[in-house]
């Protein structure tokens, strides 16, 4: 197994791309019944196949990522053969940006001198969406790049 095996929950959610897996391998509802009850070990080689697939889908569209701690937020641009990343960084230890009082104040206050901003880059390893994989481990997750966006404009002017 690549990723990690999808959750029960999310298992649940796709239950009808699970359904549409099984059957592009001509697997029945009947079959598989059987094959969970009397060969459980087949079962979830079966799920760890359709985890992966699925990861695979979504890594492959992912393009921004974003990771929120308590200082800083990490905002990465992932791009065909590299991932661009701009930190915003709260120099204010008071400051929690994972509460909504303190990603206010970053809203209210992001040109003040108690706001930094990096910017790096950084080119994929051999597997770009197993790279990513570990970005989406580690607590990020996938957006649709607002911020990215938003705070890019702003250190590029």
């Amino acid at each position: 197994m690549k990723y990690t095996r999808l959750t029960k929950e999310q298992l649940e959610e796709l239950h009808r791309e699970f359904i549409n897996f099984l059957a592009a391998q001509t697997i029945t509802v009947q079959e598989w019944d059987a094959i969970k009850k009397d060969k459980p070990e087949v079962a979830e080689q079966e799920l760890d196949v359709f985890s992966d697939l699925i990861w695979e889908g979504v890594l492959s569209k992912a393009e921004f990522l974003e990771n929120i701690s308590n200082h800083q937020l990490f905002l990465f641009k992932l791009e065909e053969t590299s991932m661009r990343l701009i930190v915003v960084k709260v120099t204010d230890t008071s400051i929690d940006l994972t509460t909504s009082e303190g990603y206010k104040w970053l809203q209210q206050n992001f040109t003040s001198d108690e706001v930094e901003f990096l910017q790096a880059s950084k080119e994929y390893s051999e597997d770009k969406h197993k790279d990513i994989f570990e970005l989406v481990q580690q607590g990020s997750v996938i957006t649709k790049g607002d911020l990215y966006q938003f705070f890019e404009r702003l250190v590029n002017n």
